[in-house]
């Protein structure tokens, strides 16, 4: 029998567009010779669609785009189609649920059972749980389906939840021969291998083929990856669809689950190389999707500036991509020059716009109002977020006149603690790189430079100290802890979640330990008011993260 695992691109709420998609890539199926095609979660809306749940007519549209899918769908072809189902009419209530779809008309509804409410999932505020294990025959083999949660309290993993049922192992008992899942599982760098190894488990656990269909594609801050595999009864790798694209992958599923001649190859790609896949489609599908063609950003000449400039011309093509450089009396020229030799590199649009006359207007119409309402504090940033949002100002004309998306490019070490600046530096409409440590910033701008095979981000902004460039002879160390000893901190007290106690019993300098988080538990209502942030790390500052902002816990 041969199986395809649709791996593909779905927008929220585009009903029309998915329903299309699916149909021309069941055709497509069809006419190459599969007898089943598996399609992601959630497919027909998009994943996910969060809070269009609570509209009755959407729930309505993605229903009666199912029936007239199922009619149009090849006959000789079944098929697994992720929807939101309507559980009864005397008391609504919606399901996330997959369709099977076979002889022109839905024939069975197979109901997700374990709805994660954990990081950036919110399941079990707009679904109910299924109840039963799902079960279908087709061609003499007996498949077991579960949805995407469904297979995390299976294997023994670090990714296991724990919850009181197991519907893998429901299917199996039922009598599944060959188990499917189907998925919305967002990337992460952490993820990326581990919920590998966990699906080999599963499948090396019960002794069965497993087939996993994963959505690929970005929604709003949520990247997918897809990697949609074929595992062996003994956990091998048999194929595997590529990451970040779009692709049918087509499987032959022998009767005795013999592997194929040449099994799929591991996954290679260093966490540099993954996290600049996954950007590029973040970039490219936010604006896709929220109906951008272009972008622009400022250009500084610094490392974080010039990587998000490279992420936007790979995913938009340079000629959509224009860069400004902004400069005041305090930039230096090797800044501007390597802004431009940047741009130049890329091949992206490029304008320097100085803003020092604005700046020194500021000074002088400004500059004795404070001085009235009283001295100074010793350490004053006044004239430096002016800076920023002269800067931000400068950058919103352009996007409104042009109609450009604005990409930030601050980075999560800054963002962290608070090192930017609100309607500044943190002014647009995606947040490219925010969840990006700074010392990672840089891994992965060689990444982009190794993959290109010359230095386009050019080396001297690779190997400059980092610098604002807001007041004479400044250095980011002037005002934060190296950035190697920042970021380790960071990643302790943010991802890890651990107090400062358990920072400091690792070995950190207790003073320093606390101004970081004390800077990272001052700074949330900035964080708050930033735009939507690409999320690459198993903690990033958004909706997987939710901090009170008012509040006294000094640990």
């Amino acid at each position: 029998m041969r199986v395809a695992l649709c791996q593909l691109n779905f927008t929220v709420g585009a009903l029309d567009d998915n329903a299309r998609a699916l149909l021309a890539a069941a055709t497509e199926a069809a006419g190459k010779g599969a007898r089943l095609a598996i399609f992601p979660e959630l497919a027909l809306t998009g994943y996910p669609p969060r809070d269009l749940l609570d509209r009755p007519a959407f729930v309505d549209a993605n229903l009666e785009r199912l029936e007239a899918l199922a009619t149009a769908m090849p006959p000789e072809l079944c098929a697994l189609v992720g929807f939101v189902e309507r559980s009864s009419a005397e008391r609504p209530r919606l399901h996330n649920a997959v369709a099977l779809i076979r002889g022109g008309r839905v024939e069975a509804v197979f109901r997700k059972r374990l709805l994660p409410t954990y990081d950036v999932f919110d399941e079990a505020r707009y679904f109910t749980a299924g109840e039963q294990p799902a079960i279908f025959d087709l061609e003499g083999r007996r498949f077991g389906v579960t949805i995407c949660e469904d297979a995390w309290n299976d294997a023994d993993s670090p990714l296991r939840r724990p919850y009181p049922e197991n519907p893998v192992a429901e299917c199996v008992a039922a009598g599944a021969e060959v188990l499917i899942n189907i998925s919305g599982s967002p990337f992460t760098l952490a993820k990326r291998e581990a919920r590998a190894a966990m699906l080999e488990d599963i499948a090396r656990g019960h002794g069965r083929v497993l087939l996993f269909a994963n959505l690929v594609g970005a929604n709003d801050d949520l990247i997918f990856d897809g990697n949609s595999a074929v595992y062996g009864p003994d956990g091998a790798t048999w194929a595997r669809a590529a990451a970040f694209e779009e692709q049918l992958l087509f499987f032959e599923l022998e009767a005795d689950a013999k592997a194929p001649v040449e099994a799929a190859p591991a996954e290679v790609a260093s966490p540099a190389a993954a996290a600049l896949g996954a950007l590029t489609l973040g970039v490219r599908d936010y604006a896709r999707k929220c109906g951008f063609r272009r972008a622009v950003l400022g250009l500084s000449g610094g490392i974080d500036s010039a990587l998000t400039a490279a992420v936007a011309a790979r995913a938009l093509g340079p000629e959509q991509v224009l860069g400004v450089a902004m400069p005041t009396r305090y930039s230096s020229a090797g800044s501007i020059e390597d802004a431009r030799d940047l741009a130049a590199a890329l091949g992206i649009g490029f304008r320097v716009i100085s803003i020092d006359g604005i700046f020194q207007r500021y000074l002088e119409q400004l500059g004795p109002e404070l001085e009235a309402l009283g001295p100074a504090p010793a350490v004053d940033t006044t004239y430096e977020n002016i800076q920023a949002r002269i800067r931000g100002n400068t950058l919103m004309a352009i996007s409104n006149r042009l109609g450009h998306l604005l990409l930030t490019t601050g980075n999560k070490s800054e963002i962290a603690v608070g090192y930017c600046t609100l309607y500044g530096d943190m002014a647009g409409g995606l947040a490219v790189i925010s969840d990006l440590p700074k010392t990672f910033v840089y891994g992965v701008a060689r990444e982009f430079n190794r993959q290109a095979g010359r230095d386009v981000i050019p080396r001297s902004t690779l190997e400059k100290s980092p610098s604002a460039e807001l007041r004479p002879d400044q250095k980011d160390e002037d005002s934060l802890p190296p950035y190697d000893l920042l970021d380790a901190v960071l990643e302790r007290l943010v991802e890890g979640a651990q107090s400062v106690e358990q920072v400091v019993a690792a070995g950190y300098e207790r003073a320093m330990v606390e101004r970081i988080a004390a800077m990272v538990r001052g700074n949330e209502y900035k964080r708050r008011q930033m735009p939507p942030g690409l999320i690459i790390t198993s903690k990033a500052f958004g909706p997987g993260r939710r901090m009170p902002i008012a509040q006294g816990f000094p640990g």
